[in-house]
């Protein structure tokens, strides 16, 4: 995998420390990630003055604090949301490798969860100023969803996406790939660019449904359209997609127009529990989309999918799951969400709405509504891979993204992207694709008996 850029360490050295604000804040430094020469970045101050490892020739990134207050605004209370948000606002710069800084995430809270070592830190946190000479800029959050009702009722998983894709079109095209994939590429060797590795999870996905020319298709969540493009035009399917975004919508019919393709490929804004029909689909696919479905209405999603389908189809289901948890961690499981805040960031800047179930649990609801799962396959290093890709493409633009949207944006995805690309690699969150059959009343599953039979 891509290893992230070096930066070499700046020649500045530490200064003196005699103002009580710069002792306090290299105290709190040394609680928070202990010793200089313990780390493994550099901390550059906002007097100029830098706290480098003397182990190290360089560092994959810089932590830069940009004013007096950073730390407090990053660490009082302490928590996930409270660094992100500090983060977003520009307290607080990452020159170098965010994937590397978030890393450091989990070294954090274990430093932190001592009650002395709390104590300690925010003796020296409360000796900073409380305010930062910086403005909190623009950060687009999601209150107000609470008054479209509870969560996954049609009206609020439509608000809820409109959150996530309103931030534009041109902002997604600059760190896309030229099909505009927004979910994990396959890499046969994780040497292959963007485009191409998009490409081959396209086919891929094709392949796995074991497409046939004339076939009807569905795809749940179709996105930009990419896959239904792939499909209708490699495989000779006919297709309907489907998406609560008006703005990818918009780009999927313009793309299938443009490919003269509106006779055998259409797009529809419509939530998945209004399709109406039974047995109307030969093959079924999601990608990227269940994870906004909620456990509570996984199973008439399962339902939803096996009525749509004819017997003897197949349903792909792509998505991200949560990792098992085995019973000796559950209480860290807890500690991270209710007090480290978990999750928070993503919910209330990126993805609102959204949860992640086990593999078993997911599995365990379509075999209820009468899906049988044919195969499983673990995706997470494809997707840590894509989204350092798209981390990059999007540092590339920093300026346009700007432009396009605000800082604060750019920041959110940032550090979105590049925290998800650890949490894929250290495996605290997963991708799948899972093939589940609609078998037909003699159990015909229309699967050979080997995935490499034609």
């Amino acid at each position: 995998m891509t290893q992230p850029q070096l930066l070499q360490p700046r020649e500045v050295p530490a200064r003196a420390v005699t103002d009580p604000v710069l002792r306090a804040t290299r105290d709190a430094l040394t609680l928070i990630f202990g010793p200089p020469d313990d780390r493994t970045f550099d901390v550059r101050l906002w007097d100029g003055s830098v706290e480098h490892p003397s182990r190290l020739d360089s560092v994959a990134f810089t932590l830069v604090l940009r004013n007096p207050a950073a730390l407090r605004r990053m660490f009082l209370p302490p928590s996930e949301i409270a660094m992100a948000e500090a983060y977003v606002r520009g307290d607080f710069e990452i020159e170098g490798s965010m994937e590397a800084a978030t890393a450091l995430g989990d070294e954090i809270a274990e430093r932190l969860h001592a009650p002395k070592t709390l104590a300690r830190l925010t003796t020296h946190l409360l000796a900073l100023p409380k305010r930062a000479p910086v403005p909190d800029g623009e950060m687009r959050h999601t209150s107000g969803l609470e008054s479209l009702g509870p969560e996954h009722v049609p009206q609020r998983d439509a608000a809820a996406i409109r959150f996530h894709y309103d931030v534009g079109n041109d902002f997604y095209k600059l760190w896309l790939d030229e099909n505009m994939v927004y979910s994990e590429a396959y890499f046969a060797t994780g040497t292959e660019d963007l485009d191409t590795a998009q490409r081959a999870k396209l086919d891929y996905i094709c392949r796995k449904l074991r497409l046939q020319p004339g076939e009807r298709l569905l795809e749940f969540g179709c996105g930009w359209g990419g896959l239904l493009l792939h499909a209708v035009t490699h495989y000779g399917v006919r297709a309907l997609g489907i998406t609560l975004s008006d703005a990818q919508a918009e780009i999927a019919r313009k793309r299938i127009a443009e490919a003269g393709l509106a006779d055998r490929c259409q797009v529809e804004v419509r939530d998945y529990r209004s399709l109406p029909g039974e047995g109307t689909f030969d093959k079924a696919v999601s990608v990227g989309m269940f994870e906004h479905v909620g456990r509570a209405k996984m199973r008439e999603y399962f339902a939803q999918a096996h009525r749509l389908l004819k017997a003897g189809g197949l349903f792909l289901n792509s998505g991200i799951i949560a990792s098992s948890m085995p019973p000796f961690n559950r209480w860290h499981g807890w500690v991270a969400r209710t007090v480290w805040k978990r999750g928070t960031f993503i919910d209330r800047y990126v993805f609102p709405d959204g949860e992640l179930l086990p593999l078993e649990e997911v599995e365990h609801d379509a075999s209820l509504e009468g899906l049988e799962t044919r195969d499983v396959e673990e995706m997470r290093e494809h997707y840590a891979l894509t989204l350092r890709h798209w981390v990059r493409r999007l540092e590339r633009h920093r300026d346009t993204a700007i432009r396009l949207t605000s800082e604060a944006t750019y920041r959110v995805w940032r550090l979105y992207m590049a925290a998800s690309a650890h949490a894929f690699t250290v495996g605290r969150i997963r991708l799948v694709h899972i093939l589940f059959s609609k078998p037909d009343a003699m159990g015909n599953a229309g699967l050979p008996f080997t995935r490499t039979a034609p």
